[in-house]
């Protein structure tokens, strides 16, 4: 049996500013951020980690490495994963949401409310099937590596990317991955698997409890 805790990175000048990120824009995380990735740490910190995979971008990096100093558990190392990265947003990234929408209106409703509608070819950018396509492989490979009963991995990577994974993971089709709402920054998502990958069980969704402040609308994607 293996628990994967995803985490989603701590908010950024981007998320606050309202702009898309993606694979290339890498904004930093907000000074009051590491407070928060502080509180995420003090809640785990009951839990024994094997491992911390991190997506390669900034913002999960320094996620990832503030958890692994705070949780301060023997041999607890932190690899990274390409295929871990946010969807690469082309066109979109470092745009405001407000321009986004103006200049990609079809773009703009379809990857937010109907991923199956959605088609990036205009803006240059990564399908939904192709980002489950490069990342399911990432978590194939997390489970190998900590297959044991006791095992549980810290995953840092990002808001639609996750969301997307995620709720592929968990059976949700292509049209329905939105159904269950976005992931806030500093989130804990938990599955459980028992078969290798093969089937995953939701724990947990979108866990923000232990943070100080509710997450608002800037928070969440």
């Amino acid at each position: 049996m293996t628990k994967l805790l995803f985490i989603r990175h701590g908010k950024t000048e981007w998320n606050l500013e309202g702009r898309y990120q993606g694979s290339q824009g890498d904004s930093p995380l907000l000074p009051a951020s590491y407070e928060e990735i502080h509180q995420l740490a003090a809640a785990l910190r009951p839990i024994h980690f094997s491992h911390i995979y991190a997506s390669p971008l900034k913002r999960a990096r320094d996620t990832a490495m503030t958890l692994q100093q705070d949780l301060d558990q023997p041999d607890l190392t932190v690899s990274i994963l390409s295929r871990l990265r946010e969807f690469n947003l082309g066109k979109m990234e470092g745009m405001a949401f407000t321009a986004v929408q103006a200049a990609y209106p079809t773009e703009f409703d379809a990857f937010r409310n109907h991923p199956d509608q959605y088609d990036p070819t205009a803006i240059q950018g990564e399908s939904f099937q192709q980002l489950v396509k490069r990342m399911l492989p990432a978590v194939h490979q997390i489970i190998a590596a900590n297959p044991r009963r006791e095992d549980n991995v810290l995953i840092v990577s990002h808001g639609a990317a996750l969301n997307a994974l995620i709720n592929t993971m968990l059976g949700a089709s292509l049209a329905t991955l939105r159904d269950r709402g976005g992931l806030s920054n500093t989130s804990t998502t938990m599955l459980e698997t028992r078969d290798r990958g093969e089937s995953y069980k939701l724990l947990l969704w979108n866990d923000t409890s232990y943070l100080s402040r509710q997450p608002d609308a800037t928070d969440t994607i």
